[in-house]
């Protein structure tokens, strides 16, 4: 829309501004898609999620599949920001071991949905959402980049054997995670994934120098 004032040509956006919290709605779209899955999810239960219009939705937020990628932002930066704090660790086997028991933790918390959002998402999917699915994969691969320069660090700093093949820890440790996602969709305890947990440990340990 554009006014004058003061003889000077004003251009206003059209239309009511938005009027809700970005980091709240994102939060409630995360659940959503978390919940049901990406296809599962409708536009229709994002909205009665997210407490706003279609309209409103796809003016902030353009498109289903853009809302996704913020979702799965919002879900890394509050929720899987844990794994990169657990690899700061000074030793590596308690970096891994942290991440492997906070995963365990995180996918049984009550009150949300089981398991990961990212480490199980969209494997399978129809053709027209396959970029959504490509996006979702080079997050996972992503996780296992940095669980794999944090096993190559120890290696270098004498923590772990230099015969370590870090590539392949790295899978074993991601393969757990995702391992641990799907049982916790699936029922199983806390206590259940901690015993998992500490299986997938003592194997890791059996690499320390």
């Amino acid at each position: 829309m554009i006014t004058v004032e003061n003889n000077k040509t004003v251009s206003r956006p059209r239309g009511r501004p938005r009027a809700f919290d970005r980091d709240e709605v994102l939060e409630k779209a995360a659940e959503t898609f978390w919940r049901l899955g990406y296809e599962g999810a409708s536009i229709s239960d994002l909205t009665a999620a997210m407490g706003i219009t279609p309209q409103s939705l796809y003016a902030a937020f353009t498109s289903k599949a853009d809302l996704y990628r913020e979702a799965l932002a919002w879900y890394q930066a509050h929720i899987g920001a844990s794994t990169a704090r657990a690899l700061e660790e000074s030793d590596v086997v308690s970096a891994l071991a942290r991440v492997l028991r906070e995963s365990a933790r995180e996918f049984t918390r009550p009150g949300r949905p089981h398991g990961c959002m990212v480490s199980t998402a969209v494997l399978t999917c129809a053709v027209e959402n396959e970029p959504v699915a490509h996006h979702v994969s080079s997050l996972r691969g992503e996780t296992l980049d940095a669980l794999k320069a944090r096993i190559e660090l120890g290696v270098a700093e004498g923590q772990l054997k230099g015969a370590t093949n870090a590539a392949a820890l790295a899978r074993f440790v991601g393969a757990m995670i995702q391992g641990m996602s799907v049982q916790a969709q699936d029922g199983a305890s806390r206590a259940t994934l901690l015993e998992v947990a500490d299986i997938a440990i003592a194997e890791i340990e059996r690499h320390r120098l």
